[in-house]
């Protein structure tokens, strides 16, 4: 197999009512750590990199190491741009080989959202690329973008119809009350809200800042409409963790063979959770 859009894969999620767990990743052992399990839960799952980790890793490499794991694995895996507000550089990553891009240009105002986001979707379309939009503003910091809680506005449904019929996007991320980073008390999603914009909208919802809600909150998150969920910051802490604590009990260790190992299979425990979350076992 190669890497796919998501736009199937969202479109299933949708109509079986479940969610694709998208993964955020940095490096090699990170998303073999996510493919593994993907595989053996026989779930879709989307390898998601911001623009500092294409920064950082480099397209070509993040594509190649994605279309081997696509090769390897019977199941369905997308590489996906995530919170993309450069315009240039999601063309770069699209012509790179991505197959799917959220192009945020939430910060802009209402009309200038529209013209970059409908942009967007004209170019990506050609390549049989799907593209994600976020209608609101979801706080906390994702790479070099960081709002104020104070500063998150929530989607307003009528203006998210309106949204999608103009851009004619493939996914629309949704501010409902969660946050980038680590949460201070649990979130309060409005669910209210969320019913309202599935019913209005007929394209799959993303939820944006998964990362410490509580499961159950995810689970009626999905059972209202929420087809994406992104995992971030869960699966860095537990990475992290392990090598502080290998290091701990090996100060004198230099092979990074050794140290990323326990890692990876800390990493591996928290997909399993998002996965069965998700509900997304045995859909691949």
């Amino acid at each position: 197999m190669d890497i796919v859009s998501t736009k199937e894969m969202l479109s299933d999620a949708k109509k079986r009512r479940y969610a694709v767990p998208a993964f955020n990743i940095h490096n090699l052992e990170t998303m073999q750590g996510v493919l593994e399990v993907a595989n053996e839960l026989k779930s879709p799952v989307i390898i998601a990199t911001t623009p500092g980790t294409v920064s950082y890793a480099g397209a070509d490499y993040l594509v190649a190491m994605a279309k081997v794991g696509a090769k390897r694995y019977n199941i369905p895996i997308s590489l996906h741009l995530d919170h993309c507000s450069d315009v240039d550089i999601l063309k770069k990553c699209i012509e790179a080989g991505y197959k799917s891009v959220m192009i945020d240009a939430s910060l802009k105002d209402y009309e200038e959202n529209l013209l970059i986001t409908r942009e967007v979707v004209g170019f990506a379309h050609n390549y049989s690329v799907s593209v994600e939009a976020e209608l609101g503003l979801v706080s906390g910091q994702e790479d070099e973008r960081d709002i104020k809680e104070s500063d998150s506005v929530l989607t307003d449904p009528y203006t998210a119809l309106d949204f999608v019929e103009k851009t004619k996007i493939d996914s629309l991320a949704v501010a409902i009350g969660t946050s980038h980073g680590v949460y201070k008390a649990e979130p309060k999603l409005d669910f209210e809200r969320l019913k309202k914009i599935n019913s209005l909208v007929n394209v799959p919802l993303v939820l944006h800042g998964a990362s410490g809600v509580p499961a159950e909150s995810v689970i009626k998150a999905i059972e209202c409409g929420i087809c994406k969920v992104n995992i971030a910051t869960e699966l860095k802490m537990p990475f992290a963790d392990a090598i502080k604590e290998f290091f701990e009990k090996n100060p004198n260790a230099s092979d990074p063979r050794h140290y990323l190992i326990p890692a990876k299979e800390a990493l591996k425990k928290v997909v399993i959770e998002k996965i069965r979350v998700c509900n997304s076992m045995n859909r691949g």
